[in-house]
């Protein structure tokens, strides 16, 4: 263990910190269980409501919409209710998408609640890591964070190998009928247990001395560190919440030029993910798989070895983050996303069979894990000021998923265009995403400052000196 994380240790309750981020955290495994379950459940609904490509992209980006509107909403209602009761809502609407969806007798009906269900994933991405961020200390924040996007990739694995278990030695014609209806609905035992964990979890610090409950905010991070320690926070806090260019009401206005800056940068990190292709591979990898691996029960299977992968490649970020930083991560994670990518379109390209795909979709996922999956949600969650995190974080993952939406449902209808399938055999997605991949990589390290070991107090002016002499200057003069 690192020297900072001892020092953090000794300063902080790292055990209550770890278990309030754990149960944080397990809206992560939902986002991951409500967005893959659709992986294996896709083919049959296809065949049961009999869709057309375009309509099958349509009942896997459902979901996407859904989750536009959820993050746009996030950050109001994280703001006004706080971040553990907005956290409360996706469980009770992550339960209402499975029941509904898994019952749904029209295609009509089965979209509507894949939309509730996407809401749901929109708030728990944009509140879950804001939570993390807001109770951790900034020598473990990455890490605390991290551990959004590990358990959003545990609950994929989970759910791929509950797919893999509810269709073994079934038929295909009982998947079709039944089984998918099965694979939707076995996402409310997970959504149970986060709802009744959350009632024993503290709310956000940084909300209570943004409400002004500063008593309760001090019982929090005195928990967390020490009563000196919480007395300092929250001072800093509140200095950081009412910085010079805000209101006479003292909201903070986005359109500040330094402020828009920094939304415009982490908007497009945040968007960015989406553009390297993670939702094709957690949405269509059995489909994908399926030509070259020998039918649906195979896909499947490996289909769960991918995500056991993303679960090593993810813990390894977690590992690095705070030793490395953020930008290693990002620049050389992102080459591998390319190369992973570009060896997946040379494999169905070239219909070669047996485990090459296999393989080359492991070497993305681990890459991805690393990079756009820590090292991104971390960002995200860090490089917002106080006065604007709520605000800005629901318009960089809403943009997030309107950017998923639109790989998701542009997927089956360009995979399966007939000129590009006879000229390109299915690689031409792949590809495609492997130079948008370089191009996210150049960007992201050209303006997106290292963030490791910065409190969430100080990132405006860091996020400033990165954007150069004129952004200084107005920081300069706004506080003079």
């Amino acid at each position: 263990m690192s020297s900072s994380i001892e020092t953090s240790s000794r300063k902080h309750n790292l055990s209550y910190i770890i278990r309030i981020c754990c149960i944080a955290a397990l809206g992560g495994i939902l986002l991951g269980y409500d967005t893959a379950v659709i992986s294996g459940a896709i083919g049959p609904i296809r065949e049961y409501f009999n869709l057309t490509p375009a309509q099958t992209g349509w009942a896997v980006s459902s979901v996407v919409l859904g989750s536009i509107i959820g993050a746009v909403s996030a950050g109001w209602c994280a703001l006004k209710y706080g971040r553990r009761k907005a956290l409360f809502l996706a469980a009770l609407l992550f339960i209402i998408s499975a029941i509904g969806s898994a019952l749904a007798s029209t295609f009509t009906i089965y979209v509507l609640f894949r939309i509730v269900g996407g809401i749901a994933v929109g708030l728990a991405c944009v509140v879950s890591p804001m939570y993390m961020s807001e109770v951790a200390p900034k020598d473990f924040r990455g890490r605390a964070v991290s551990m959004f996007q590990q358990s959003a990739v545990i609950g994929q694995t989970g759910v791929f190998y509950v797919n893999y278990l509810i269709a073994k030695g079934m038929s295909e014609a009982w998947l079709v009928d039944i089984g998918w209806r099965w694979m939707l609905a076995s996402e409310v035992l997970p959504a149970l247990l986060f709802g009744c964990l959350l009632l024993i979890i503290p709310e956000s610090p940084r909300w209570l001395v943004l409400k002004g409950y500063l008593a309760q905010a001090k019982e929090t991070l005195s928990r967390i560190s020490n009563p000196e320690h919480a007395d300092r926070v929250i001072l800093e806090i509140q200095k950081s919440l009412v910085p010079a260019n805000a209101s006479k009401n003292n909201k903070v206005s986005l359109r500040s030029p330094l402020l828009f800056s920094i939304l415009v940068i982490g908007t497009f990190v945040a968007a960015a993910q989406q553009l390297t292709g993670i939702n094709v591979i957690m949405y269509y990898t059995p489909e994908i798989l399926k030509p070259i691996a020998g039918g649906t029960e195979n896909a499947l299977f490996q289909t769960t070895f991918v995500g056991v992968v993303f679960i090593f490649g993810n813990a390894l970020g977690m590992y690095l983050i705070d030793k490395v930083g953020r930008l290693p991560l990002m620049k050389y994670g992102t080459f591998g996303c390319a190369l992973g990518m570009t060896i997946v379109g040379y494999v169905l390209y070239t219909g070669t069979e047996g485990y090459a795909a296999l393989f080359a979709l492991c070497l993305y996922v681990v890459a991805y894990a690393t990079s756009w999956g820590c090292a991104c949600w971390t960002m995200i969650s860090e490089i917002f000021p106080n006065s604007i995190r709520s605000r800005a974080m629901a318009i960089a993952v809403g943009a997030q998923w309107f950017t998923g939406f639109i790989v998701t449902q542009s997927f089956p209808m360009l995979n399966e265009n007939s000129y590009l399938k006879e000229h390109f055999n299915g690689a031409f997605s792949f590809w495609v995403f492997a130079v948008l991949s370089i191009i996210c990589m150049y960007v992201v390290v050209k303006y997106v400052p290292e963030t490791k070991g910065v409190s969430l107090e100080d990132m405006e002016k860091v996020m400033a000196e990165k954007l150069g002499k004129n952004k200084k200057r107005e920081v300069a003069e706004a506080n003079a």
